[in-house]
C-alpha cells in the first residue's frame, strides 16, 4: 500500500485534476477570444519580469503539473529517498500532494512549498488537510525570492520549479548551497526558462537533460 493510489489522498487527487482539466481548459478557450497581440503580450508576461500581473490574472486557473508529471515526482522522490523537498509554485496543491505522498512513504519529512497568490494558498492549505498530509507540508505566502531566502532546511534533496519562469534560475541559485550530491531538480514548463536550461546543462555541478516534452531534469553533483 502507498499513499499516492490511496484513499483519502488518491481521491483529493482525482478530483483536483478533473477541476483542472476544466480550468486550463476555460483559460485557453478564453485566450483565444484575444487578439494575437495580447495573446502574446499576456504570455511575454508569463516569462517575464512582468510575472505578478499575469499570475494575478490567472489566480481563478489551475496551473498545475499534468498526471504523468505528478507520477514523475512521486518516483523521483521515492528513488531518491527524498525527506526535504523545497516546491516553487503551489496554485491549488496537486503537485504539492505527489511530493508529500512521496515524503510520507519514505518515512516522513518536509515539503516547503510557496505560493503568490493568497486564494491558492487557502485552498491548498485545505486540501492538505483533506488529504491527511497536512502535517508534511509548510505552504509560504508571497513572492518565492522572499519566502524561499530563510528559514530552510540544511539539507534539500528534491527540488520542484513550476512558477515564473523567470525565476527559476535565481531560485536556484539561492538553494545551491543546500543542495548535496545527488539532490534532484525538475523544472517544469523549462522552455519557457532559458537561463535556467542554459545554466544546468553547463556547469559543471550538474548533468540535465529535457526530460518528456516539457521537464527539465537535473541532478546536483
Amino acid at each position: 500500500m502507498n499513499t499516492l493510489t490511496t484513499h483519502p489522498l488518491s481521491t483529493i487527487l482525482e478530483k483536483l485534476f478533473s477541476e483542472s482539466d476544466n480550468s486550463q481548459a476555460r483559460f485557453f478557450q478564453t485566450l483565444g477570444y484575444l487578439p494575437e497581440t495580447e495573446q502574446q503580450a499576456l504570455m511575454k508576461e508569463a516569462g517575464g519580469e512582468n510575472y505578478k500581473i499575469f499570475y494575478t490574472r490567472a489566480k481563478d486557473h489551475y496551473m498545475s503539473i499534468s498526471r504523468d508529471t505528478g507520477n514523475l515526482l512521486y518516483i523521483l522522490c521515492r528513488a531518491n529517498s527524498s525527506r526535504s523537498v523545497i516546491e516553487f509554485g503551489t496554485s491549488f496543491g496537486i503537485s504539492t500532494l505527489h511530493l508529500a505522498a512521496a515524503v510520507k512513504d519514505n518515512g516522513g519529512g518536509k515539503v516547503i512549498s510557496t505560493e503568490f497568490e493568497h486564494k491558492k494558498v487557502v485552498q491548498a492549505r485545505i486540501n492538505m488537510e483533506k488529504a491527511g498530509v497536512e502535517h508534511l507540508v509548510e505552504i509560504r505566502e508571497g513572492d518565492a525570492i522572499e519566502t524561499l531566502g530563510q528559514n530552510l532546511p540544511e539539507k534539500i534533496d528534491f527540488i520542484l520549479l513550476d512558477g515564473a519562469k523567470t525565476l527559476y534560475h535565481p531560485i536556484l541559485m539561492m538553494l545551491e548551497n543546500r543542495m548535496h550530491t545527488g539532490t534532484l531538480i525538475v523544472a517544469d514548463n523549462a522552455e519557457w526558462a532559458p537561463e535556467y536550461c542554459h545554466y544546468v546543462r553547463i556547469s559543471d555541478n550538474y548533468v540535465s537533460v529535457p526530460f518528456a516534452k516539457d521537464v527539465e531534469l537535473s541532478i546536483r553533483l
